[in-house]
């Protein structure tokens, strides 16, 4: 496994953890990982903290080239808002673990000119799907179903 899916990985372990939704994220730039996050909507009571915000809130103010110089991995295929968050920020290249368990804005992400890498790794899928029959409800309300 790339070692930096690796890292989002072990945050969406993390996340679990914290009896979180299991899904994690890293933003890298040129082989350094500026920020790091995993789903933190049940342990902050949030409405936007998904992995990938996370991750982009914990990389801090960077300036707008850095951004375009990124690598964002996640471990499953963002939802809308977080692949808005990726193309308003100019983010060029999304690496991710898995989309069995959910289809994000892969489409969208590409005709905004991004490099969509997906990976399918068994170990992401096997987090994502364990917890999707644990806790069935949960992950309703977190894809808003």
């Amino acid at each position: 496994m790339d070692p930096f899916l690796e890292q989002a990985l072990d945050e969406a372990r993390a996340g679990l953890g914290e009896e979180g939704i299991p899904i994690g994220s890293v933003l890298v730039h040129q082989g350094t990982v500026l920020g790091r996050g995993h789903n933190r909507r049940v342990q902050q009571g949030s409405a936007i903290l998904h992995a990938e915000m996370d991750a982009l809130e914990n990389a801090g103010r960077q300036p707008a080239q850095v951004y375009r110089e990124c690598t964002l991995y996640t471990t499953l295929s963002p939802c809308a808002m977080c692949s808005g968050a990726i193309v308003l920020y100019g983010i060029p290249r999304v690496v991710i673990g898995e989309n069995a368990s959910f289809m994000g804005e892969e489409d969208w992400l590409r005709g905004h000119g991004i490099q969509v890498d997906v990976v399918q790794d068994p170990a992401c899928r096997a987090l994502m799907q364990n917890f999707i029959e644990t806790y069935p409800e949960l992950w309703h309300e977190d894809i808003g179903h």
